[in-house]
């Protein structure tokens, strides 16, 4: 099993003047501390006009510099909009790729669709159309990084002449590729595509087998026609993470950020929204009460069950459930609510010394067992895609200048 850290740049109120400051700054430190502490992926979000809940519009930047500082984490765009009027697919294309060569290789790409109005509406996107868009976009994104040049495209949501996207990424034949998921009907469109899927649902170790028998079963059959050049099986989950010694000290410092997070967004796919007028975090704390208390008051029961928040012995109990149930990663949702800065590099170090080292020992050989059992499905696979033809030399267009050019140009020549 794999391990990862889960960033929405999330910034509850109230605000001052250096809040976002410290925010990005802060996390740019947590990921470079989960980098020497051994985990294996970073993944940031992208989305827009969601004040309090994600702060984070810009994932390529934040990125590049955690790529910076960093040397062996996996750089994870969980996930970049795709949708062409939120980035157009030949910039998404350029940005991913540099991206690749600025981390030597570490990009993995996650693409999504947006599901609230404050973004969807933002850029004028029809809902019921959405799913068809990002995925029309992600299949010429993949084309785009590959090809040379590419052909162009005339599609339902974005048309493109004629041209050659660079530069193209150091991993060949891009970066690994992944979709945003959050239930049953979603995992399958994934696996239907040959992306890996990002599970962005709390759900418990008995759902969590369900779905990955509903993902493997459909990567195993004719189901399964890639979208991209290459067949990511992988099923990531998140979950809560808030570790210390003592089982309270856990509950007192994540459970709140943990709970805001689920909070935050089911409010603003349901509730109005007034642009630069949340409230979040205070009908958060209105609504939820003293359930932290409550839940204090029962964190001796042996039966406990903190999906994240609890002792290293608790972690390891809920990973190795995770582990069972066919999950490929665990991505950890650290950074939410107002879950302290020092609270979550010491969790970061609590599970590096206490919870890693057990799991690592199994990773090599797992990967390998899967590899050798699903090779010959990914290959079937790939026979059944039907792959943009490349243009013969004598297809490929010429872009003639501007007669307004070449008159220019004339002009200066004779001077």
């Amino acid at each position: 099993m794999r391990f990862g850290v889960f960033y929405e740049l999330q910034l509850p109120k109230p605000w001052d003047d250096l809040s976002e400051l410290r925010l990005v700054e802060e996390a740019l430190e947590q990921v470079e501390l989960a980098d020497r502490l051994g985990f294996d992926y970073a993944w940031c979000v992208e989305h827009h006009f969601l004040d309090e809940y994600s702060h984070c519009s810009a994932p390529e930047v934040f990125l590049a510099a955690a790529a910076a500082r960093t040397e062996n984490i996996r750089i994870g765009h969980g996930i970049r909009q795709v949708i062409p009027n939120y980035n157009h697919p030949a910039r998404t294309a350029e940005a991913l790729a540099m991206l690749d060569l600025v981390s030597g290789g570490r990009v993995d790409f996650g693409i999504g669709e947006g599901a609230t109005r404050l973004e969807l509406g933002g850029f004028e996107i029809p809902t019921k159309e959405k799913r068809a868009m990002a995925l029309e976009a992600a299949e010429q994104i993949a084309n785009m990084m590959v090809l040379e040049p590419y052909p162009g495209f005339q599609g339902q949501s974005f048309s493109m002449p004629c041209r050659n996207v660079l530069p193209k990424p150091l991993q060949k034949p891009h970066p690994p590729m992944w979709m945003a998921c959050t239930n049953r009907d979603t995992i399958r469109v994934a696996a239907r595509n040959g992306l890996g899927a990002l599970a962005f649902a709390f759900v418990d170790p008995e759902e969590a087998r369900n779905w990955s028998r509903i993902y493997y079963d459909i990567i195993r059959s004719e189901e399964c026609v890639p979208l991209g050049h290459a067949v990511n099986a992988n099923l990531a989950m998140v979950s809560a993470f808030s570790i210390h010694e003592d089982r309270r000290e856990a509950i007192r410092r994540g459970q709140d950020g943990f709970e805001f997070f689920y909070y935050a967004i089911n409010a603003l796919v349901a509730h109005d929204a007034k642009p630069g007028r949340s409230h979040l975090w205070d009908s958060f704390r209105v609504e939820r009460g003293d359930r932290t208390q409550e839940l204090l008051t029962t964190a001796h029961d042996p039966d406990y069950q903190g999906s994240g928040i609890g002792t290293p012995q608790d972690m390891h109990r809920h990973l190795r459930e995770f582990s069972e149930a066919g999950v490929d990663q665990v991505i950890f949702l650290q950074q939410a609510g107002h879950n302290r800065h020092a609270h979550i590099c010491q969790s970061l170090e609590l599970f590096a010394a206490k919870v890693l080292p057990a799991f690592r020992i199994e990773v090599a050989a797992r990967e390998a067992a899967k590899e050798a059992e699903l090779r010959p499905y990914l290959d079937e696979a790939l026979t059944r895609k039907r792959w943009m033809t490349p243009l013969a030399e004598a297809d490929i267009p010429v872009v003639k200048a501007s007669r307004v050019s070449a008159e220019v140009n004339q002009v200066t020549l004779k001077r």
